[in-house]
């Protein structure tokens, strides 16, 4: 078990965590994630490492509490457990002296551009983040992003902070002008990562995106995160996370993501109500105990 050293929210269900894990944090590098269960018959999920500190031995994950584990999670306070956690899993982000760097997160998915932005600086880009989110209470790591990165746009959908409109309005601006961007990073909903590859495919901007399969076991054997790039079959949670986003077939990630749709609605609707309720239970586990 993990301890969650220090838990805060940053915006509406958006917390942050600092989490004793000091194996992971040993390993940990931009572009990774962890696999993690709120509890022991939880689903495993998983979760981009956002920063590690070596020294406290802590790793820092910012979650937004969306389906059912993720809610589940965010009510964990500090002082409190993870029950496991499994990593650094996933390749780690290539990084290089692109020159003009573009980092784009779209809501959560700016706090796993955070460090990925950070390691591009560190290299010696020029690095310009655009953060969107649908209003100004869920704009996060902004304030983190200014500490480095040469310049940052913000857009929300409302228009209640920053600028109005969508992330790839101000990518299509930076393009237009000059020196256009030799390297976009993009992070967030699938729509999002979507539109801001096929503003770059006619300018021939190498452009990488986070892909956010469904994962269970993190090491490529169930299949569950399959995707297809290029025309090929990918494991999202070895081969990945990143793709080129030109190469990406959006429209069958996309379909895939919503196969558990009702399922996931069922256990949304459980916890509403009956919170401490045992969601499932392992059938063999059941036939094992009647023949013991």
């Amino acid at each position: 078990m993990n301890k969650i050293i220090k838990a805060e929210f940053l915006a509406p269900d958006i917390k942050r965590f600092i989490i004793s894990a000091p194996l992971i944090a040993r390993k940990a590098q931009p572009g990774q994630f962890v696999i993690l269960r709120v509890w022991e018959k939880g689903e495993r999920i998983p979760i981009t490492i956002v920063d590690s500190d070596l020294e406290q031995g802590t790793i820092t994950l910012i979650i937004q509490g969306v389906g059912k584990t993720t809610r589940q999670m965010n009510l964990l306070k500090s002082g409190d457990y993870v029950h496991d956690l499994v990593g650094p899993l996933g390749r780690a982000t290539h990084i290089e002296n692109y020159g003009l760097a573009i980092c784009i997160g779209g809501g959560v998915g700016t706090a796993e551009a955070l460090p990925i932005a950070r390691a591009l600086k560190n290299a010696g880009n020029t690095v310009i983040a655009i953060l969107g989110a649908r209003t100004k209470d869920l704009v996060i790591c902004e304030s983190e992003m200014r500490a480095f990165c040469d310049e940052v746009f913000v857009t929300t959908d409302d228009g209640s902070y920053g600028q109005p409109g969508l992330v790839t309005d101000v990518l299509k601006t930076i393009i237009a002008g000059k020196p256009q961007p030799n390297f976009v990073l993009a992070v967030g909903p699938l729509p999002m990562m979507r539109a801001v590859s096929e503003v770059t495919r006619p300018h021939a901007i190498k452009t990488m995106v986070s892909l956010n399969s469904i994962m269970i076991d993190g090491t490529g054997m169930c299949g569950g995160c399959r995707a297809s790039v290029g025309g090929k079959t990918v494991f999202v949670c070895v081969d990945g996370p990143e793709f080129d986003g030109h190469q990406v077939n959006f429209e069958e990630l996309a379909h895939r993501q919503k196969q558990f749709a009702a399922q996931e609605k069922i256990s949304a609707d459980i916890l509403n109500t009956e919170p401490d309720k045992v969601l499932h239970q392992c059938r063999l586990s059941k036939v094992i105990s009647e023949n013991s």
